[in-house]
């Protein structure tokens, strides 16, 4: 408990840090200050007082220091406490330093082995950002500009956005909309003009149905495969006893679908082109889109 709290108190920035130290040791196998340096821009003597700091107060039995290989590595009783050891940790480190590699000295040459597939996001601009924030933190309504497939010409709408949300390719703002009288998505990069701050909304996060609803989706392979080709997608996925059961928000779960490229409006011929399939449908059939 004293352990859970003394990281609670930890500051961000060495937080961050701290976890770089996890995630490097335990899926590189070997820590040196270089890291520390390379990545967030700080002297060797910092580098080298945030891992002491990290091994003297937090996990006095997660690293050892290795003379041969002059750098620190995982003990035999490694425990993140930083991070968890699933591999999105580590890959997560690798998309930030692509993203950083051509800024900072040394660290395009340090990953220069992985490559990280970019897809530009969808433009948000920072005058429909900035209003939507504020309004988010402070429960205020605002009126915009909107258009859409269904109405391309701009349309006022007066909303109570409370969460973004980004999806994997794009942000959206879920929110209440006066329109609808319901709560809807709103993409971001379809917000048009400068939004403008009203008063306060009494549609807050709270009233919204389908984000506060809890989901499970139930991931299996398509039945159509061999048994061992199940095994295969079974193992790809890190299913257990046949499944994958993912957690969702209710307002989320299209999205979610969508990130595991499952049409729930269609079956693919091929048993293989389809691969998984959603066990639930029918529990899941309210929040799909119609």
């Amino acid at each position: 408990m004293k352990r859970e709290q003394s990281i609670a108190q930890v500051r961000w920035d060495l937080a961050l840090r701290y976890r770089l130290i996890e995630t490097v040791a335990w899926w590189e196998g070997r820590l040196t200050t270089q890291h520390l340096m390379q990545s967030f821009g700080i002297s060797r003597q910092q580098a080298s007082k945030d891992i002491n700091t990290y091994i003297t107060e937090h996990a006095p039995k997660n690293l050892t220091y290795d003379r041969h290989l002059k750098g620190y590595v995982p003990a035999a009783k490694f425990k993140p406490l930083f991070i968890d050891d699933s591999a999105d940790a580590y890959l997560h480190l690798l998309n930030q330093s692509h993203e950083r590699a051509p800024h900072i000295e040394g660290l395009a040459l340090a990953y220069a082995h992985t490559e990280v597939l970019r897809v530009p996001d969808r433009t948000v601009r920072a005058e429909v950002l900035r209003p939507l924030l504020k309004a988010c933190r402070e429960g205020l309504r605002l009126e915009t500009e909107y258009v859409s497939l269904a109405n391309p010409l701009p349309e006022v709408r007066l909303i109570a956005p409370h969460t973004l949300v980004y999806t994997g390719m794009r942000w959206h703002v879920r929110a209440y909309c006066e329109k609808n009288r319901a709560y809807r998505d709103f993409v971001l990069s379809r917000l048009r003009g400068v939004p403008g701050l009203l008063d306060a909304s009494s549609h807050g996060r709270a009233g919204d149905e389908g984000w506060n609803a809890g989901v499970t989706i139930r991931i299996e392979p398509d039945p159509r495969l061999s048994a061992e080709q199940r095994a295969i997608i079974e193992t790809d996925y890190g299913m257990r006893d046949g499944h994958l059961a993912v957690a969702s928000r209710g307002a989320l779960v299209q999205y979610v679908l969508q990130r595991f490229q499952i049409d729930t409006t269609k079956i693919e011929p091929k048993a293989a082109a389809q691969q998984i399939v959603v066990a639930n449908l029918e529990e899941l059939a309210r929040w799909l889109y119609k």
